[in-house]
Parts: C-alpha cells; structure tokens; sequence
C-alpha cells in the first residue's frame, strides 16, 4: 500500500520563510443556511440546505489581544450571510468562489479553504466542492502601467 502525502507549501521566492511557515487558522465549521442554489429545474424555486466551512490563514493574532490583528468570525460568518441573501445561485462553486473572495478581502487574510455541501440534494449522501484560494502579491509582470506610462 501506498500512501500519497501532499507537500509542504515552500514559501514564494523573496518571502520570509519564517512568516510564511507561523500561520494561525481562523475557521466557521457547519454553518447551515438556506441558500436558492442549483441549476437543475427541479433545483429552482426552492431552497436548499447548505453546509459550509471556511478555514482561513492569517499571520499570528494573538501577539497582543487586539481584535484588530485578527479576522473576526462575524467578518466571515456576515459575508457568507450576504452572498446567499443576493439571490439564486447556479453552482456551489461560483459560491465557493464568492465566499474565498470575500474572506481574502479582508486584509489580514492570506489563504483561505472553502466547503460547499448540499445537504439534502441526494438522501444519505452530501454533495459539494471544496477550494484552496491564496492572496498573491502582484508580480512586476501583473501590475498594469498607470494611462500615459511606457512599460519598459
């Protein structure tokens, strides 16, 4: 038998391999909401139960007990609340994506993990998708020139 590990993540080149290796771990675990999501016709005009969990990693919090070196459940617990207010939804992971969206939005956050279930889609079983977002910093190659600037 084999076993198949996943790698340790190595740090960008230029990152400070210490930071990027102290990591703390924010998380919402089973938050159920009703959410008008699917694109299947029996899927429309209902809503569906879903289940999900956010994991999000940011640099240490707890250096001096200040809620603003943190990123708050409510932050997270809020926005996920809006997305599924705004309407009906096709995929789970478009809302996978919002949800990720959001979270790294917040300026502490550096990596986010997002699960989607349907609970109640197939009887006995849970349906989802779950995604791995990261916040990059812009490459020379990625930053735009501003109107009127010669890109060398």
């Amino acid at each position: 038998m084999t076993i198949d590990t996943i790698p340790t993540p190595r740090p960008r080149p230029g990152a400070d391999a210490a930071t990027a290796a102290h990591l703390d771990r924010i998380y919402v675990r089973d938050l159920v909401l009703d959410a008008w999501i699917g694109i299947h016709h029996h899927e429309q005009g209902d809503t569906q139960r879903v289940r999900i969990d956010v994991q999000a990693d940011i640099a240490p919090a707890a250096r001096n007990e200040n809620i603003r070196n943190t990123l708050c459940y409510d932050f997270i617990i809020d926005g996920i609340r809006d997305i599924v207010s705004r309407g009906h939804i096709k995929l789970t992971e478009t809302l996978a994506e919002e949800i990720a969206a959001h979270v790294l939005g917040h300026h502490l956050a550096r990596r986010v993990m997002v699960r989607v279930e349907k609970i109640d889609r197939i009887p006995g079983a849970r349906l989802g998708v779950e995604i791995v977002r990261e916040k990059h910093a812009a490459s020379p190659a990625e930053v735009l020139p501003l109107p009127g600037e010669h890109q060398d």
